[in-house]
């Protein structure tokens, strides 16, 4: 059975709860990330499964700064009205440039208020600025291939399907 190292191709289901015990998100199928320092899960995640293997489990809680990110203020913006489709609501997102940021940096924003001449968006993730209780439990380990740690990303089930 091959343990979690650098270069593998490590296939987990995944839970994340707030600190009182919600839950936030959860993986619908199983998702491959390529270990390895890649930035493909949240670092404290990828340094927790190190050595585990196929049947494991982990579980941490996550300071914001080390899950979604602490709140930025910055990226909630007001925006006239007239730049957006007249169906424009709440929830719906689109990709936008932040205020200050270096040519070609791109967020998702949410629109969190619609107005009758201002829309309210915010790029902030969900669920920036909180902790979070993360469990995952690994379903498989393989050698990742040489285009996969070239690209470094996983490819194929559950990975990209590109290139």
């Amino acid at each position: 059975m091959i343990a979690i190292a650098k270069n593998t191709v490590v296939t987990l289901e995944y839970e994340v709860y707030d600190l009182d015990g919600n839950l936030l998100e959860k993986s619908d199928e199983p998702v491959n990330y390529l270990h390895g320092g890649y930035d493909n899960i949240f670092p404290p995640v990828e340094h927790a499964l190190e050595g585990k293997q196929a049947g494991d489990a982990v579980e941490l809680k996550l300071q914001p700064a080390d899950a979604f990110g602490e709140y930025d203020e910055t990226l909630v913006r007001v925006e006239p009205r007239d730049q957006f489709p007249d169906n424009v609501d709440i929830g719906m997102q689109f990709v936008g440039s932040p205020v200050g940021a270096e040519e070609g940096a791109e967020v998702v924003y949410t629109v969190t208020e619609v107005a009758e001449d201002k829309v309210v968006v915010d790029g902030n993730h969900p669920y920036a600025g909180e902790a979070v209780h993360f469990k995952c439990k690994v379903s498989g380990v393989r050698t990742a291939d040489a285009h996969e740690v070239a690209h470094g990303h996983a490819h194929g089930e559950h990975g990209h399907q590109h290139h």
